[in-house]
């Protein structure tokens, strides 16, 4: 077992990673300023980018060595959805929850007079709108339009979720599009959207804008849900398999300082700049700190796991959020092609390389890959290997179970989904 950092040389100690500004690019700044990157013998050069296809390509064509990504893309560019047919993997889990659905003003009041329970109780809230929905149809209204960041997003698939949840059919009912994190604040000032799931602080920052109010947080759709990975090709991986190694150790020491609630207002100064966020400190700082700004008239709801950085086993890739996903893209007709979920999970999610990095830091590390979700509404100890792991709470908002032993039967069990893969035969080739 190595014991120090320098074990590992680094085959390419010159990298260039890219990021979307956001709060959760926090652990690629962190690493670079702090100096965890150069500590694992690495010069990094971080590079802004405009939008998550802008990141998926560059990472694809080799023009970044790998990225800050959402953990759907590694997974739907292996299988060659939305852009020619490469292999990506993860072996580093960026961080758990993060983001919120937000609504214009005109939309809020609008709820609000359907249901004034919202103000309160953010489970109403997509039956209200589904409420509205009914009426505006009724009255032959267009349908209102929702932003997202990303087709393989989890925004895009919590955001689905928390509609179809209330009977909403968000292919047939509303109007998605795509928008990069940046600019949905002014899409929604300007109309051209009645709402977004999107990651911190654009969720803060249209209320302190006085352009928006936040309805429900991604944490409370699905308590700990997957977000960001770091993503690289596999033929990158397999040619400078040192230089992996160092970067996700550089990740996994800044992870673990993050997440202490004492650097919240060091982490939200470092990264206010126009180099990573371009938003000011105090916008940022409330989601790192659990403190969400609902409304302009300062109603704040405290969320202590709003952001997880490194506690409940954060960054380990577990193979089972995978397969969660894949089961999204299924679900909503993005996948159309029989594959055996279970395989393309494990040879996208790489927890066995993780656990190899992680190695040097002592840390307890599950020996299971997969673990069942929304099971355990309160905080659990997760028993492996006669070891125990502190574990938040993995509740869906609707109160479903998902084993991953058994995706297909998770897909049908939803009343709203697509039919456009033939769940018949997908059970069968996953049956193998």
């Amino acid at each position: 077992m190595p014991g120090h950092a320098t074990d590992y040389a680094p085959e390419k100690p010159d990298l260039r990673l890219g990021f979307i500004p956001l709060t959760d690019c926090c652990v690629f700044a962190v690493a670079r300023e702090m100096g965890h990157f150069e500590k694992y013998g690495l010069n990094v050069t971080l590079s802004r980018e405009a939008s998550w296809a802008n990141i998926r390509d560059k990472v694809g064509v080799g023009e970044l060595d790998g990225a800050h990504m959402l953990a759907g893309i590694p997974i739907a560019t292996t299988l060659g959805l939305g852009f020619p047919k490469k292999p990506m993997l993860t072996a580093f889990s960026i961080n758990l929850n993060g983001n919120a659905v937000t609504v214009s003003n005109q939309l809020y009041e609008r709820l609000q007079a359907v249901d004034d329970s919202i103000t309160t109780s953010s489970a109403n809230t997509s039956r209200a709108l589904h409420q509205l929905i009914k009426t505006d149809q009724a009255t032959g209204k267009a349908p209102l339009t929702f932003a997202m960041v990303y087709p393989f997003s989890s925004h895009n698939y919590e955001l689905r979720y928390w509609m179809a949840a209330a009977g909403i059919d968000p292919d047939q009912d509303v109007r998605l599009v795509v928008i990069p994190p940046q600019y949905m604040v002014d899409y929604l000032r300007t109309g051209q959207i009645d709402g977004y799931c999107v990651g911190e602080p654009w969720n803060t920052q249209a209320v302190m804008d006085n352009v928006g109010k936040i309805l429900i947080t991604g944490y409370e759709i699905w308590n700990n849900s997957p977000e960001k990975v770091l993503g690289v090709t596999q033929e990158w991986a397999h040619k400078y398999p040192n230089t992996h190694l160092a970067l996700i150790r550089a990740l996994l020491e800044s992870s673990r300082w993050i997440d202490n609630p004492e650097n919240g207002t060091a982490v939200a100064e470092m990264i206010s700049g126009d180099a990573y966020v371009g938003v000011a400190p105090d916008v940022i700082k409330m989601s790192l700190t659990g403190a969400l700004r609902y409304d302009a008239a300062g109603k704040t709801v405290v969320l202590p796991d709003f952001n997880v950085f490194h506690r409940y086993q954060a960054n380990f890739p577990w193979c089972s959020h995978a397969i969660w996903i894949i089961s999204q893209m299924y679900r909503w007709g993005q996948l159309e092609q029989h594959v055996n979920i279970k395989r393309v999970a494990e040879a996208v999610y790489r927890p066995d390389l993780y656990r190899q990095a992680a190695e040097i830091f002592n840390l307890p590390l599950p020996t299971n890959n997969y673990k069942i979700e929304g099971t355990h509404p309160l905080p659990w100890l997760l028993l492996d290997n006669r070891a125990q792991f502190a574990m938040g709470s993995d509740q869906y908002m609707d109160g479903m179970k998902f084993n991953p032993d058994h995706p297909v039967e998770y897909i049908k069990s939803f009343p709203v989904h697509s039919r456009k893969a033939d769940l018949t035969l997908l059970a069968k080739q996953n049956s193998l």
